[in-house]
């Protein structure tokens, strides 16, 4: 496909990614103002917020800091450090942990999936404690886990002292950050992913349900996470899927556990009525070729680094347009991933976005002969342009 088809053909389908702020205020209803400290909705596939309010303010996340503990316990699954059936011992620190439980005896073994199920379902801080322990030796050690995970994930608004969530001045979280990690949480690991649509566990003989109300009531819902202390209020973090579009929705400090589901079914209401998601192109794909000088091979393949992933107002697509651009005169050797081009976004004649257009392949330099007769080209090449 030549850069001219490609131009018309992006002119024709381009809702790419264009932040739906930039225009929605004035095309559709002001979002829900919620009893909440603070809220996000965000949409599960482009990352786009579609309403927050203090969303990047600096809270107490109670029990949401567990999506932190079984996000470390799932990734050192899939790293091979730890195994599903691995027997852990449950220490007197653990045992001894207070709040929520799930009702581990001290000195027996548990497997960590057991203990998985144990915290996403059953919120058992004594569970969060000996898992902690089991990869990382101790609380501490597991904290300094949690805290470059932050700092992996891009959660600038948080900092944890413990896997549990319970209160410590310098343990802090906000509504985004926590959007951030179950985005991540839903995308790396469907298959764990799972357990958090569970609606309760049995363990030790004690039956406990799931504190996330949104599973008995909306069937389109499949996660996350309650939280609850006198300094964080009701918290909760959930994800609802309908019509293939998934939103992600984030309440801090509400005043009850049925206030924070209330609240969160706002939110979502909101979301799937007013907005719709379209992925166009996948990351990779093949979107053009550019030209190349002093190559292996005059021509490279150009595409996006990311999915071409766009959330919006209902009907606003075809207010967007669309170009491209090449790099002027690409000259071998051009590393695979090398950003060679853009693709801009505008509405009217405002760029309202742009993403990065990179090599999908690399170009080694040509023989001696072919850089010669290039380099000859190039010169008239200036002479007249």
């Amino acid at each position: 496909m030549n850069i001219t088809t490609f131009a018309k053909r992006l002119c024709l389908l381009v809702p790419l990614l264009l932040s739906p702020a930039a225009f929605a205020v004035e095309m559709m209803p002001s979002p829900p103002q919620l009893a909440a400290k603070a809220y996000v909705l965000m949409d599960a596939s482009s990352g786009n917020v579609l309403v927050e309010n203090n969303g990047d303010q600096r809270l107490p996340p109670a029990s949401l800091t567990k999506l932190m503990t079984a996000y470390i316990a799932t990734l050192e699954i899939r790293r091979g450090q730890i195994g599903e059936n691995d027997p852990v011992t449950v220490s007197e620190n653990a045992w001894r942990t207070g709040g929520s439980r799930m009702f581990i005896k001290v000195g027996s073994q548990v497997t960590v999936s057991d203990l998985l199920h144990g915290i996403i379902i059953q919120s058992g801080n004594d569970a969060s404690v000996a898992l902690a322990e089991h990869i990382a030796g101790s609380e501490d050690a597991f904290a300094d886990m949690m805290n470059k995970t932050v700092a992996d994930l891009g959660m600038t608004n948080s900092h944890f002292m413990n896997p549990t969530g319970l209160p410590n001045p310098e343990h802090y979280s906000s509504a985004h950050d926590m959007a951030v990690l179950a985005r991540a949480i839903i995308h790396e690991d469907p298959a764990h992913y799972a357990i958090y649509s569970q609606k309760e566990f049995f363990w030790n003989g004690i039956k406990q349900p799931n504190r996330n109300l949104l599973l008995w009531r909306d069937k389109t819902v499949d996660g996350l996470k309650t939280g609850h202390t006198d300094e964080a209020g009701y918290c909760m973090v959930s994800s609802a899927v309908r019509d293939g579009m998934r939103l992600i929705a984030v309440v801090f400090g509400t005043n009850s556990e049925v206030a924070r589901a209330a609240e969160t079914q706002k939110l979502l209401t909101y979301g799937f009525r007013f907005f719709e998601t379209q992925t166009f192109y996948q990351k990779g794909a093949e979107l053009a070729q550019a030209p190349v000088w002093k190559g292996s091979t005059n021509q490279v393949k150009a595409g996006l680094a990311e999915d071409l992933t766009m959330t919006l107002p209902k009907g606003q697509l075809k207010k967007l347009a669309a170009s491209m651009t090449m790099n002027p005169q690409l000259v071998a050797p051009i590393a695979k991933g090398d950003v060679i081009g853009k693709v801009e976004v505008k509405l009217e004649d405002k760029v309202v976005h742009s993403a990065d257009l990179i090599a999908l392949d690399g170009v080694e330099e040509g023989g001696i002969f072919r850089r010669m007769w290039d380099s000859i080209r190039l010169f008239f090449y200036g002479l007249f342009n």
